[in-house]
């Protein structure tokens, strides 16, 4: 009983930390929509402004629980997965396994269904997700292998990425330019809440089970990885597309969200939040009766976990969707019609602060925290990623704003992150890559696409959103390489210049402690 009130304690602590976390970082996506709403840029009427707060608050009660219930079940799953197969040395179960939960996974990503969602009238949704799956679970499998066998991270993103632009090349030559934004945000919405904490947890457990010198440094990549593969498979699909790829801007207004109902929106997701986790648990559930045989004690604290993660993710999709999908195709579809840098300047500022509200954000900074024993802090990785994040939506408005290809910030963006690679220590490069896919979550797809499509009706049509909108997700999963291997970059300088300063005072002692004799 004792024991029973003390858990009890240790998760009401726990839960009241994660809500605090979540408070601070929603705050400042709400002091801006409601700075905004009384300035003469953007008109937000009193209803969508209450809808907006009442939203904002189930989005925080929704985050605190997910980071609860990633602690409990989410990761804990993952690493036992990783550390069970990984000890039945059985190769190919592991490598089969991986590939199978990494397909499984992500099919049902409530990010990928939105960004599906909005691009339905151009390609098939359902094509779309499965392309996608594929891409993950071929490159989990493949990041897998990168474990078990320590091969460098680095090799495989360059050879991944030169693969990459060929594909992008081609896509170009044969005239479906237009699907290069939505090829490459295919990568950013693939990682989402529920994938990264199973698949980075399921990377440490391999990479703890091998051991070897740098386990530690070897557990990141996979979402790297992950996110590179959906690109890939995505434009492979493009170069067979034919269709019809006159884009139809989707209906973000709140009022259809309304007309629907509320209790029809929430069942919704519901429906596709439980779809996604039965298949996690499902997959878990016979690994644990087959391979695994974890103790009842583990068990039960993963399924109080679901629970939790279930909940706090349906509180969280239905908020984004219900009102910071509309708010946000409003703000970028009125802001643009005024001055152009009042719209790059609010971009790069709700960047900075959107960034903090993203879940799997959280889960990621407290893993590298951990894994780094504290040499990457939370704050140093928070600010990196937030100015990163803000960096690249304020330069994807101001693509909106000249209307050029995305490629004109791709490729110098990934040669300056993949030539970085090789001055900065690889578990900076690791984290670096791990966190692009981090950065671009549901509120990237359903807060800041929105906005910029806005955005481009009113300064390139209706007709351009295609070329010119979709790429923002890429653009934000792209700039955090830059920004954290330059942290990294910056810590070896420094590193270096503590060595030049002890080497002088090391010869400075040994100069005075000279005897010369007449």
């Amino acid at each position: 009983m004792i024991e029973s009130q003390e858990i009890l304690q240790d998760l009401k602590k726990a839960l009241l930390a994660k809500l605090k976390e979540a408070l601070i970082s929603v705050i400042p996506v709400i002091v801006l929509v409601f700075a905004l709403s009384i300035t003469p840029w953007v008109d937000i009427t009193a209803k969508e402004l209450w809808i907006f707060l009442v939203s904002a608050f189930f989005l925080i009660f929704g985050i605190g629980l997910f980071n609860v219930g990633a602690d409990m079940a989410m990761t804990p799953m993952g690493q036992y997965i990783g550390e069970g197969l990984t000890k039945s040395k059985k190769l190919g179960i592991l490598l089969g396994v991986s590939f199978v939960m990494g397909l499984l996974i992500t099919i049902a990503e409530p990010d990928l269904a939105v960004l599906a969602g909005q691009v339905s009238a151009v390609m098939n949704g359902t094509t779309l997700i499965w392309t996608v799956g594929v891409g993950v679970g071929l490159m989990l499998l493949l990041g897998v292998i990168k474990i078990i066998f320590h091969n460098q991270l680095t090799s495989i993103l360059l050879f991944g990425y030169m693969l990459l632009f060929c594909f992008a090349a081609l896509l170009i030559e044969r005239g479906n330019g237009a699907l290069l934004g939505l090829s490459f945000d295919s990568g950013g919405v693939t990682t989402g809440p529920i994938t990264v904490p199973f698949i980075m947890a399921l990377g440490v457990g391999i990479a703890l089970t091998v051991g070897g010198r740098n386990a530690s440094e070897n557990s990141f990549g996979l979402i790297a990885l992950c996110s590179l593969g959906p690109i890939i498979a995505v434009l492979a699909l493009s170069l067979l597309s034919k269709g019809n790829l006159q884009f139809s801007v989707p209906d973000y207004s709140m009022e259809k969200v309304l007309e629907d109902g509320l209790k029809e929106h929430l069942l919704l997701t519901m429906w596709d939040v439980g779809k996604s986790l039965v298949l996690i648990v499902g997959s878990f559930f016979i690994l644990q009766f087959t391979v695994l045989n974890l103790p009842i004690t583990k068990i039960g604290q993963i399924l109080f976990g679901i629970i939790y993660t279930f909940v706090g993710l349906v509180l969280f999709l239905a908020a984004v969707e219900m009102s910071f999908m509309p708010i946000g195709f409003k703000i970028g579809l009125q802001l643009s019609q005024h001055h152009a840098g009042l719209l790059i300047g609010f971009a790069f500022i709700i960047g900075m602060v959107v960034v903090m509200a993203e879940p799997a954000v959280h889960v990621l900074n407290s893993q590298v925290n951990d894994i780094t024993g504290g040499e990457v802090t939370k704050l140093q990785m928070m600010l990196a990623l937030s100015l990163g994040v803000g960096i690249s939506i304020g330069l994807s408005t101001l693509r909106v704003y000249y209307g050029f290809s995305v490629l004109y910030y791709l490729v110098p963006g990934y040669l300056l992150s993949l030539g970085l690679s090789f001055f900065v220590p690889k578990l900076y490069t690791a984290i670096a890559f791990d966190s692009g896919g981090v950065a671009s979550g549901p509120l990237t797809s359903s807060f800041i696409l929105p906005m910029v499509v806005g955005a481009c009706v009113t300064m390139q049509g209706t007709g351009n959103v295609l070329d010119f909108a979709f790429g923002v997700v890429a653009m934000v999963a792209m700039t955090p390489l830059i920004t954290i291997q330059t942290l990294g970059f910056r810590a070896v300088v420094a590193a270096n210049q503590r060595k030049k300063v002890a080497m002088r005072r090391i010869k400075a002692a040994a100069d005075d402690q000279i005897i010369y004799f007449e």
